[in-house]
């Protein structure tokens, strides 16, 4: 098993790395579920020969509780799983949104205030402020995912180990 990792894959809002095996996509996608089923009381998730998705069980259910999206592809002759950290998609949709709707205004306030500008008009005064608001507003929801990663780094952890180990556990069985 060989996995592959760059320096950008740190400092993403989503984590990811990739992971190289010998196993087909059917091989991989049941050792996966046995390997589910064996430490079914640290983890869960669903499996198919596509997509896995798996959670650390824990006592509370925060926002920042991570998953790992596991993602089963056939590269050059080679099974490649690429893994992907995150929230549930309902808070990931919902950062989403947020970065979506505060670049809108972002550029909507800028917009008025370098037209306003140009036509050397005094209508809207507020519009430069208002854009330096938005691009705090963009950075708060930026340093909220951040804090969600650092809230949620052991169970990323465990659920990178969990990726590593259920591959090369079985990998060391056929070598």
């Amino acid at each position: 098993m060989k996995t592959e990792e760059s320096t950008i894959d740190k400092i993403r809002t989503r984590p990811r790395f990739k992971m190289f095996t010998h196993l087909t996509k059917e091989e991989y996608a049941e050792n996966l579920k046995k390997y589910l089923a064996d430490h079914k009381d640290e983890f869960s998730g669903n499996i198919n020969k596509e997509v896995a998705t798996i959670c650390v069980e824990t006592v509370y259910d925060n926002y920042w509780k991570p998953r790992l999206s596991l993602r089963i592809e056939i590269e050059d002759d080679e099974t490649v799983i690429r893994g992907v950290f995150g929230p549930s998609s309902a808070v990931w949709t919902f950062f989403m949104f947020l970065y979506f709707f505060f670049s809108i205004m972002w550029m909507t306030f800028f917009t008025m205030y370098y037209v306003e500008n140009q036509i050397k008009s005094a209508e809207f005064p507020w519009a430069l402020s208002a854009s330096f608001v938005m691009l705090f507003c963009i950075f708060l929801t930026y340093a909220a995912a951040r804090f969600g990663q650092y809230k949620g780094k052991e169970e990323m952890l465990k659920l990178r180990r969990f990726a590593e180990e259920s591959t090369s556990q079985f990998e060391k069985k056929i070598s």
